[in-house]
C-alpha cells in the first residue's frame, strides 16, 4: 500500500484518495466562443507523458479537500503535494 501525503492531514493511504485528471488546465476565456470541438478539445484531451506529471488529487476519505501533485507516470511515485493556489514547484 502507497502512502500520500495530504497538505492538510498528512500521510495516508492511497485507498483514501481519489485521481482528478491534469492540473494547471485553464479554463477557457470566452467559453461560449467555443466550437463543439474545441470544447472536446478542452474536456476530454489530456496529456499523457511518461515521468513527472502535474495532476490533481482530492482527499476523497478524508478532509476532502483537492490539491496538486507533483507525481512520476512511470513509477507512480509522487515527488511532491501542493495546495490549489500554491505556485507549481520546479522539478
Amino acid at each position: 500500500m502507497q502512502l500520500i501525503e495530504c497538505p492538510w492531514c498528512g500521510l495516508r493511504e492511497e485507498t483514501e484518495f481519489h485521481y482528478g485528471g491534469e492540473a494547471h488546465v485553464p479554463y477557457p476565456d470566452d467559453p461560449q466562443a467555443l466550437t463543439d470541438e474545441q470544447w472536446a478539445h478542452y474536456v476530454f484531451f489530456r496529456a499523457n507523458p511518461k515521468g513527472l506529471f502535474a495532476e490533481r488529487w482530492s482527499h476523497s476519505a478524508g478532509c476532502r479537500r483537492w490539491f496538486n501533485a507533483i507525481r512520476d507516470t512511470a513509477s507512480y511515485r509522487f515527488q511532491s503535494v501542493y495546495r490549489p493556489g500554491e505556485q507549481r514547484p520546479t522539478p
